[in-house]
């Protein structure tokens, strides 16, 4: 002890630099700890799911005063195939309760399918495919692939069979042509192209699988992990997306909303059909983020309007049907004086 004393009394330098050294080390992970917890709790807030509501919907803008028969916009939607010619119907049905005017085009060339689509709904335009620049060209928003028809073989470098090459090529040659256009983005096209091949501000309404096939990784069933795999996700590729599930999550890279509801007869084909439609209908109008929320929510109102009736026996068709019966419901008590 004596020599430490007498050593720290020849060369106090020493002495300090050694408590600079402790002081700077303490500093350091003090300080570091300190802003990587307030980085973490301002990461944590900011992806905070915000819960949509029916109150949502008084931010809407397709309830604006209506001036003329295209005030509600229009809307073109892309899709069918010999083989899928319901999901267009549903996504159809969807639509065209929310706008103007709703002009629907399909490479399918077989008659009877043709006027299998033609004959289910009347208040459509269907317009001939090589005309569709045009109709693309002066619509609000377009919808492109319930219907068409996907590849035959799941493969992770997109190769795909002859089906599945044309809705490649008819999918990339739209979206390429008309980059500024708002975009909704599903079913078939969604199963044939890369995340590279979307226009920067498109939305998509994957399913599991065609989350995994666009961007390469599993859907995480947690809902926490998985609002910031979506959120991640759409920041970096600056889309919209929408992940379906017992509680779907919507965002756009900067906000993250949640919408609760629903029950398993939502797990019935063509359910997303509708949801496209629905979606397509608010873009018109709206931001893309707003719509795929207000559509998810109203689809998962009406199944739980359903299930009130016919317990689960209800399919899609039920659901386009009772959709509107909700939103117009909503709409009259935000029109109506308090």
């Amino acid at each position: 002890m004596a020599s430490f004393h007498a050593r720290a009394a020849t060369n106090p330098s020493e002495d300090v630099a050694s408590v600079s050294v402790w002081i700077a080390i303490f500093l350091d992970i003090f300080v570091t700890d300190f802003f990587v917890a307030i980085g973490k709790l301002y990461y944590d807030e900011s992806m905070a799911a915000e819960l949509f509501s029916r109150d949502d919907f008084a931010n809407n803008r397709s309830l604006g005063e209506s001036e003329s028969k295209y005030s509600s916009g229009q809307i073109t939607i892309i899709g069918g195939s010999e083989l899928f010619h319901g999901a267009p119907i549903l996504a159809l049905k969807g639509a065209s309760r929310l706008v103007s005017m709703t002009f629907f085009a399909s490479p399918v060339e077989d008659r009877g399918v043709v006027d299998k689509i033609k004959s289910s709904l009347g208040s459509f335009v269907w317009v001939p495919f090589e005309d569709l620049d045009s109709y693309i060209e002066k619509s609000d928003a377009i919808l492109i692939g319930p219907g068409l028809m996907r590849s035959h073989i799941n493969e992770k470098d997109f190769v795909c069979d002859e089906e599945g090459m044309i809705t490649r090529d008819i999918t990339k040659k739209y979206l390429r042509s008309f980059l500024k256009k708002r975009w909704l983005v599903d079913g078939g096209s969604l199963q044939v192209i890369s995340v590279n091949d979307l226009p920067e501000g498109a939305a998509v309404t994957p399913n599991k699988k065609e989350f995994e096939m666009l961007f390469g990784e599993e859907l995480l069933d947690d809902i926490e992990k998985r609002g910031e795999q979506i959120m991640r996700l759409a920041a970096k590729h600056k889309l919209v997306i929408l992940s379906k599930d017992a509680v779907s999550l919507v965002s756009d890279g900067k906000r993250l909303i949640r919408i609760e509801g629903g029950n398993d007869g939502l797990v019935k084909g063509g359910v997303g059909d509708v949801i496209a439609g629905v979606a397509v209908g608010f873009m018109a109008k709206n931001e893309p983020l707003f719509s795929l929320a207000a559509a998810s929510y109203l689809v998962k109102k009406a199944a739980d309007r359903l299930a009130e009736k016919k317990d689960l026996m209800f399919n899609s068709d039920d659901i386009a049907d009772e959709v509107p019966k909700v939103y117009g419901e909503i709409v009259k008590n935000l029109r109506s004086p308090h």
